[in-house]
């Protein structure tokens, strides 16, 4: 048995939908800070990938620590839910998408978790990780009290963004809630592992607190977009505006570039969040269209200018932002779309992404197409020396945002 094990449990931690982007840096951060963790998922590739100390996906920094977890026994995966049972901590990490009607769905997580119930155990703690609708952990609660069995659950939500994991675990305060005081003190022990900085709220303004950040940004992301378009159809570079106004002056410090806001989390979370209050978020929907609406207006844009219809389109860069692998909700996916109904031929290329068989090389890319647009502004794109004209409205090759 591990050291760490205590209270009769063979491991400190498990933690649940573990193999992804959210979960498996929590789960070695935890295994590098001592404790015992064993993953468990359902996909079968992202747990041999863990047992193989292997990244499923990219995260900078953390491919040594996973070695050397895996290799010191304080690190295991498992695609059995049985192995719930012998962790003292069970940390869901699971996705809660909206569906196609931009309806969230509040019983996800009762529902994934109705394959661990039989496995929970008397002295366990429950900690929610994922972000949840208003009042999932209450309705976790009830389960759990239907279940019969003492124990604690807590809501913890991540905050952590992909690519910053390995830093932001250790260096961002924690936001801790619990309906009772064991619960607030159990899981606060658990995240002291990683950081001093604790932040004590209910579970109902934890739950807000998460969505109002998501939320935030997205609105954020929205303003600066829909300035983009206000000066470029006055033919004006938004980025010299910004990067002027900017300039040594703290309050316009934290305005981003414009660019496609996309990724897992912060559209369905603004509709989470309408749904919350009865549909009446008008920031949000306003947000909503600007930011799924920024495809539409690059490729009308250019439709103005340019022969689409006899033209070959490339895209650079499918991931949802620059450095990333990671193409879930990526809006250079809706671009291409758009493409594909208004050009001759679209052609995709991105240096990081692996899980599309349809992306092709750079090279191709430079040699085929008549127009290029940047998609994800990858690191890997600045310095680039292209012959055709480039929409680029995230300014990485430095030549400006008009289009």
């Amino acid at each position: 048995m591990p050291e760490t094990a205590h209270n009769g449990f063979a491991h400190d931690a498990v933690v649940i939908g573990g193999g992804g982007h959210v979960g498996l840096p929590l789960a070695i951060a935890l295994a590098d800070r001592g404790a015992s963790v064993v993953v468990y998922d359902v996909s079968a590739e992202a747990v041999d990938a863990v047992n193989s100390a292997r990244l499923p996906f990219d995260e900078p920094g953390a491919a040594p620590v996973i070695e050397r977890v895996v290799a010191a026994g304080r690190l295991s995966a498992s695609t059995d839910p049985a192995v719930v049972a012998g962790c003292e901590h069970v940390i869901v990490v699971i996705g809660t998408p909206v569906d196609e009607h931009l309806n969230p769905d509040q019983t996800a997580i009762p529902r994934a978790l109705e394959t661990c119930a039989p496995f929970l155990r008397d002295g366990q703690i429950l900690v929610l990780r994922s972000t949840v609708y208003p009042g999932v952990t209450e309705l976790v609660e009830r389960m759990i009290a239907r279940l019969g069995v003492d124990v604690d659950v807590a809501f913890c939500p991540e905050r952590i963004a992909e690519g910053k994991a390995m830093t932001e675990l250790f260096e961002l305060p924690q936001i801790v809630s619990g309906r009772t005081e064991r619960a607030q003190q159990r899981a606060e022990a658990l995240f002291r592992r990683l950081t001093e900085k604790i932040v004590h709220l209910s579970p109902e303004e934890a739950e807000l607190a998460k969505l109002f950040t998501n939320t935030w940004r997205y609105i954020k992301f929205a303003a600066v977009n829909q300035f983009y378009m206000m000066a470029n159809d006055r033919g004006l570079d938004f980025e010299r505006i910004r990067q002027g106004l900017t300039q040594d002056y703290p309050r316009a410090a934290d305005m981003p570039g414009a660019g496609f806001a996309a990724g897992p989390c912060l559209f369905k979370d603004a509709m989470q969040l309408a749904a919350f209050h009865n549909n009446n978020f008008t920031l949000g929907y306003a947000a909503m269209t600007t930011n799924e609406g920024l495809p539409l207006y690059v490729v009308d844009r250019l439709d103005s200018q340019y022969d689409l219809k006899n033209m070959t389109v490339g895209i650079l860069g499918m991931a949802f932002k620059g450095g990333s692998d990671d193409t879930r909700s990526s809006l250079s996916y809706k671009l291409k779309r758009i493409l594909k109904f208004k050009a001759a031929e679209v052609l995709c290329t991105d240096p990081l992404v692996t899980t599309d068989a349809s992306l092709v090389g750079l090279d191709e890319v430079l040699e085929k197409a008549d127009l290029l647009i940047v998609g994800a502004p990858h690191p890997e794109y600045r310095g680039l020396k292209a012959t055709v004209p480039v929409a680029d409205i995230w300014n990485i090759l430095g030549d400006g945002v008009r289009v």
